[in-house]
C-alpha cells in the first residue's frame, strides 16, 4: 500500500487550492461535511434504519461535493463575493440637486 500525497498550493499571491478547489470553497466543503455528520448522527439516534440514514448522508454528500465543486469552477477565488457584492449596488441613484458635484458649492474661493 503507497502513502498518498496530496499537494496544497500555497505560494506567494497564490489561492490555496486542494484537488481543483480554491479558497473559500475548501471551507464551504468541510462546513457541509461536519453538517452531513451531524445529520447521520441525529438520524441514526432517532432510530432509522442504519442503511437508510447512511443511503441518506451519502446522497447529500454526494450532491454537496458536486455543488461546491461547480461554485469553484464558476466564480473561481473571488467572482462569488464579487456577484454578491455587485447585487447590493444600486442601479439607480436619483439626485435632486446638481449642487454635490461641484468642488466648491458655496462658490467662495
Amino acid at each position: 500500500m503507497g502513502n498518498s500525497v496530496y499537494k496544497i498550493n500555497k505560494g506567494i499571491n497564490k489561492p490555496i487550492e486542494f484537488r481543483g478547489l480554491k479558497a473559500q470553497y475548501i471551507w464551504y466543503l468541510g462546513i457541509g461535511l461536519v453538517v452531513l455528520l451531524i445529520v447521520f448522527a441525529v438520524l441514526y439516534i432517532v432510530g432509522i434504519n442504519t442503511y437508510l440514514c447512511l443511503f441518506v448522508t451519502l446522497i447529500f454528500g454526494a450532491g454537496l461535493f458536486m455543488q461546491v465543486t461547480r461554485l469553484s469552477n464558476k466564480y473561481g477565488e473571488h467572482g462569488m463575493m464579487k456577484k454578491i457584492a455587485a447585487q447590493g449596488v444600486p442601479h439607480i441613484i436619483k439626485v435632486s440637486a446638481r449642487k454635490i458635484f461641484y468642488l466648491n458649492p458655496k462658490g467662495n474661493k
